[in-house]
């Protein structure tokens, strides 16, 4: 009697993962707008009511795809860890943006179904797109955060580099965008580690000639 509860909870769990699973491929195939209710319980081989118990309406299977697959991202992103005594800026950047691409890679429905859901104009806010922006606002925040740490031993003024920092993590999550979609449409060309090699040689390079400059500038006046 005592393990019946927790046998119908996991199968319960297990029909959640089903449609949850169905629901990924069929938005890849056709769009938020082309994903109906009735196809998602075809593909997970469960019934409507089964899929309503679980979740209100297709927005809301939708915001809980992102949901799973961003924690899984989230899970596997090295947490912040301050560079080593002399470590290399541009080797530590190049290590912290390359861990979370490949993250992403093996866990892709966030990003994919966000930008869908993103570029899609609809006259109302699905919950699902509000996730995404929500946790695309504080990806950004995060790492403006991570930069300002970065930068805090640079000569500048605060404002200044809070600016630059601010700059720099819309730059970095335009190149996951970028990257994510290459990837996306052929893997196989993707040299990850040789083009954020690339990209963050370049924006430090550039970072650091803009503070010099501001430095420059603050010092004739």
């Amino acid at each position: 009697m005592g393990g019946k509860p927790g046998r119908r909870q996991q199968q319960g769990e297990e029909t959640r993962q089903r449609i949850l699973d169905a629901t990924i491929e069929i938005a890849a195939e056709r769009g938020y707008e082309g994903t109906s209710m009735s196809q998602i319980a075809e593909r997970a081989g469960v019934s409507m009511s089964s899929i309503y118990w679980h979740f209100a309406d297709k927005d809301a299977v939708i915001a809980a795809v992102l949901e799973r697959s961003h924690g899984r991202w989230f899970g596997e992103q090295a947490t912040y860890r301050p560079p080593a005594a002399g470590q290399d800026m541009r080797e530590y950047l190049i290590t912290a943006v390359r861990d979370d691409l490949v993250a992403l890679t093996k866990h892709p429905e966030f990003l994919r179904l966000g930008l869908m859901l993103s570029l899609e104009r609809r006259p109302s806010e699905p919950a699902a797109r509000a996730f995404y922006h929500d946790k695309r606002r504080e990806s950004i925040e995060r790492l403006e955060q991570t930069f300002v740490r970065l930068l805090a031993d640079v000569p500048a003024r605060d404002d200044v580099r809070h600016r630059l920092a601010g700059e720099l993590a819309l730059l970095v999550i335009a190149l996951a965008d970028g990257i994510f979609i290459a990837h996306q449409i052929a893997p196989d060309q993707i040299d990850l580690e040789s083009l954020i090699d690339l990209f963050i040689g370049g924006v430090l390079d550039r970072a650091f000639e803009r503070l010099d400059a501001s430095n420059a500038s603050e010092a004739d006046r």
